[in-house]
Formats: C-alpha cells, sequence, structure tokens
C-alpha cells in the first residue's frame, strides 16, 4: 500500500513542476491528460479564462472504446475524440500537459492521435 501512495506523490510533485514552466492561454491552451487504471481523460483548458474549452473525453463516455479504456487502442480513440472536439471550438494548437506520467505507452498515443488528427503541439 504504500509503494502506491508514494508513486502517486512522486507523480504529483512531478506535475507541479511541469505545471510551473507549463500554462495554456486562449491562442494556445493547455492539452490535460490524465490516466488513470482503466481510464484515460483528456480536456482542453484556457488556464488564463479558467474556463474548460473542450469539455473532458473519456474512456467512459466514449463510443466503440470497447470494455476497458484502459489500453493503447482507447486511448487513440480518446486522443481523437479530443482533437475533434478541440477544431469544432477552432482551436488548432495546444500545450500538452501530460500530468506527470512518462510520455509512454497510452499518453504516447493519445497524443499521436491527437496530431494525427490535427492538433498542433
Amino acid at each position: 500500500m504504500r509503494k502506491l501512495i508514494d508513486r502517486d506523490a512522486r507523480r504529483r510533485r512531478i506535475h507541479v513542476r511541469i505545471r510551473k514552466r507549463l500554462a495554456g492561454s486562449g491562442e494556445r491552451p493547455r492539452l490535460a491528460v490524465f490516466r488513470s487504471l482503466n481510464h484515460i481523460y483528456a480536456q482542453i483548458i484556457d488556464d488564463r479564462a479558467g474556463t474548460t474549452i473542450a469539455a473532458a473525453a473519456s474512456t467512459q463516455d466514449a463510443a466503440g472504446v470497447g470494455k476497458s479504456g484502459g489500453n493503447i487502442a482507447g486511448a487513440k480513440a480518446i486522443g481523437k475524440l479530443i482533437a475533434e472536439r478541440a477544431l469544432e471550438k477552432g482551436v488548432k494548437q495546444v500545450v500538452f500537459d501530460r500530468g506527470g506520467f512518462l510520455f509512454h505507452g497510452r499518453i504516447k498515443a493519445l497524443a499521436d492521435a491527437a496530431r494525427e488528427a490535427g492538433l498542433e503541439f
């Protein structure tokens, strides 16, 4: 149990360190990603206005993801979905916030799918 607490605390420390340098603006909002054991979530946030531009896309509400969103296929589907929602709102460029997670696996798959769908970062 202690190992799990330490792992989450380490991720949170990394995320705080990243957020010191990273902020979304009106021209270039932040694409924030959160990964849980079974799902992955993404949303586009304008930090200066304090608003969410593109509502959170998650594997819980995405159609066609399958039984579990805790895999690379689910992450790709969410990357494509969040890019489509951003482009509908007129957002083409974003700043990628990996949330303290390593840029590997599901996080990388989500980012690559968002790039392929038209987002620039």
